[in-house]
């Protein structure tokens, strides 16, 4: 007797829309390769993000800057292939979209044909606006992100908390406003005062997701290296570890040297 294979519920733009109405919080996590994102996938994640913080964690570069378009296709290639339920939303790359609509929405197609990814992400406000309304035009769901924005790192100086002073903090509310209204479908607020967090949220009829902006939103996104320990020099007070698996995985190597070493690995069981 042949078992029913179980119906997975994909996650799309209306589903989400749905989520927030309901008041169901949406939890997103970064992905980068098929392995990690299989396990993301099967373990229930609404939303994996193809960051461009794959710049850091992956390659080892100090900002997100040096990661070019054609990477960013490789690795939103490797998540799509594991995916069977979650909604995939890749990053823009520094440089693909800043400035030049038309270069923007050939990116957003790029990433779209070749990856079979679902969504992009830009960063930005009114100063990307006509980008965000060529992409949306081609019928690209387009996500925004507003408050600590890492590709402008070296015109902000700093990863520090951002709107804290009336004018940023209502010029992000304006920019979020104006997201909304050209047709994003969702927004991640990054490093903000929680109660502005809140405040744009409630504000808005399409999901806020934040990365340090308090529990007052949508939902969180956090890179899924951070969430696991693998990284260990990156401690922001919003980030909460769930495992510790840079010293679990250490260890596990430290032993399988010493076992190669001492000649206990292999056994008589793991010869042919």
């Amino acid at each position: 007797m042949s078992v029913a294979k179980k119906e997975i519920k994909r996650i799309t733009t209306h589903v989400l829309h749905a989520m927030k109405e309901q008041g169901e919080k949406i939890s997103m996590l970064t992905a980068y390769d098929y392995s990690m994102a299989r396990i993301l996938d099967d373990a229930g994640i609404d939303i994996l993000l193809v960051g461009d913080s794959a710049s850091n964690v992956m390659a080892g570069h100090e900002t997100t800057l040096p990661i070019t378009l054609e990477q960013m296709i490789y690795h939103a290639q490797s998540v799509i292939r594991a995916v069977e339920r979650a909604f995939v939303v890749v990053d823009l790359p520094f440089g693909s979209y800043q400035g030049n609509s038309t270069k923007a929405l050939n990116s957003a197609i790029s990433i779209m044909k070749e990856s079979g990814a679902h969504a992009v992400k830009l960063e930005g406000g009114a100063e990307i606006e006509e980008s965000v309304r060529r992409i949306l035009s081609a019928g690209v769901p387009v996500m925004g992100h507003l408050g600590l924005t890492p590709q402008s790192i070296y015109k902000f100086g700093t990863y520090s908390v951002r709107a804290r002073e009336e004018a940023e903090a209502q010029k992000l509310k304006e920019d979020a406003k104006l997201l909304q209204e050209i047709g994003c479908f969702a927004i991640v607020l990054e490093k903000i005062p929680a109660v502005l967090g809140k405040e744009v949220a409630e504000s808005l009829h399409i999901p806020v997701i934040g990365i340090g902006a308090g529990n007052g939103v949508d939902g969180q996104v956090l890179v899924v290296h951070d969430v696991l320990g693998i990284t260990k020099d990156f401690n922001p007070r919003f980030l909460r570890r769930y495992l510790n698996l840079y010293e679990t995985i250490k260890g596990a190597v430290e032993t399988y040297i010493s076992d190669i070493k001492t000649g206990d690995f292999p056994n008589e069981d793991e010869q042919y």
